[in-house]
C-alpha cells in the first residue's frame, strides 16, 4: 500500500532538496582560487593550452574552416619549438583574458593591448606589433575628412576592448576644436561593427591601424582609413600574473622568431613571425603617424 505524504511535509522536503542542490553548486565558488599552471607543471602534464580569438584580422581568424592569421601561424611555429603538446582553443574575445587570469588557459596568443588595468591580473610578453588606434569611415563619406569632423558622430567599437577604454583620448582631441565625442555603440566583434558602418548605422569605427589597413585592403570599395585617434599602443600575449617562468619561455620564443628592424631577414623567407612582422612593419611605416614598436 502506498502512503501519501502530507502536503506540508512534501513542501518542506522540496525546499530542503533545493537548499542541498544550491549548496552543492556553490561549493566551487568557495573551493579556492583557480591555479595557473607553471612552466614546470606544464612540462610534467605534457601540454600547454593556448587561447586565440575567433575573428580578429589579421592576427586571428578562421578561413575555410582553418585557423588563419599572424598568431595562428605562430601557434604552428610554437608546436615545433615547444617540448610539449600545444592544445589550441579558438574562442570569442570576451572570454580570453578572464580565462587566462583564472588558469583555464595557459596563455592568450592574441593581440591584447597592454594596459595598466590588465597588468593587475596579467603579465604580458614583449610587444608583437604597433597598435595605435585609427578610425575608418565609409568609402566616399565626404562629411569626414579629418579627426575634427568626428565630433558628435556615432562611433562603433568592440565591447571590453582597450580601444573602448581609450576613447577619452579622442574626446580630448575633439574638445581642442570645440567638438565632443558622440554616441558610442559597443559590439561583440569587429565584423559586426564594420557591417553596421557599411549600412550607415554608425559613422566610423575605431580599431588598431593594423586591423584597419587589413580591412581596407580587403574591401577598398566599402571603407577608407582615417587618422590616428590615440597615442601609441602595443599588443602582446598574456599569461596569468606572476607566472614568470612561462612568461620568460614565451619571450624567448618571440625573440627567436622576431627579425631585427631593417635586418636582411626581412628581405628573405623566414618563420611566421619573420614574415608577418616584416609585413606589419612595412604597413605601419608607410604611415607617418605610426612609429616603431617598443615597450609599453
Amino acid at each position: 500500500m502506498t502512503r501519501l505524504l502530507p502536503a506540508r511535509f512534501g513542501a518542506v522536503s522540496r525546499r530542503l532538496l533545493l537548499l542541498l542542490v544550491t549548496a552543492q553548486l556553490a561549493v566551487p565558488m568557495f573551493a579556492g582560487k583557480a591555479h595557473a599552471a607553471t612552466l614546470d607543471e606544464i612540462k610534467k602534464r605534457g601540454y600547454l593550452t593556448v587561447a586565440t580569438e575567433d575573428d580578429f584580422r589579421p592576427f586571428e581568424f578562421v578561413k575555410d574552416g582553418k585557423p588563419t592569421g599572424f598568431d595562428n601561424e605562430l601557434v604552428e611555429d610554437l608546436r615545433k619549438y615547444a617540448p610539449f603538446e600545444i592544445r589550441q582553443e579558438i574562442i570569442p574575445w570576451t572570454g580570453i583574458l578572464a580565462g587566462v587570469s583564472t588558469g583555464k588557459y595557459d596563455i592568450a596568443m592574441t593581440a591584447a593591448i597592454i594596459t595598466k588595468e590588465r597588468k593587475q591580473s596579467l603579465d604580458f610578453t614583449s610587444p608583437i606589433a604597433d597598435a595605435t588606434h585609427f578610425y575608418v569611415k565609409r568609402k566616399g563619406d565626404s562629411s569626414i575628412s579629418s579627426v575634427k569632423d568626428l565630433s558628435g558622430k556615432t562611433v562603433g567599437v568592440q565591447a571590453g576592448s582597450a580601444l573602448l577604454a581609450r576613447l577619452p583620448e579622442l574626446d580630448g582631441m575633439l574638445k581642442k576644436d570645440s567638438g565632443t565625442l558622440g554616441k558610442i555603440v559597443e559590439y561583440t566583434s569587429y565584423p559586426e561593427a564594420y557591417q553596421d558602418l557599411a549600412l550607415g548605422r554608425t559613422d566610423y569605427v575605431v580599431n588598431t591601424v593594423i586591423n584597419l589597413k587589413t580591412l581596407v585592403a580587403e574591401k577598398p570599395g566599402a571603407f577608407e582609413l582615417g587618422q590616428a585617434v590615440s597615442g601609441k599602443s602595443f599588443p602582446a600575449w598574456a599569461v596569468a600574473k606572476g607566472n614568470t617562468e612561462l612568461l620568460a619561455f614565451f619571450n624567448e620564443f618571440i625573440a627567436k622568431e622576431r627579425p631585427a628592424a631593417g635586418s636582411p631577414s626581412c628581405r628573405r623567407n623566414g618563420s611566421a613571425m619573420h614574415s608577418r612582422i616584416c609585413r606589419l612593419r612595412s604597413s605601419r611605416n608607410s604611415n607617418g603617424s605610426v612609429g616603431k614598436t617598443g615597450p609599453s
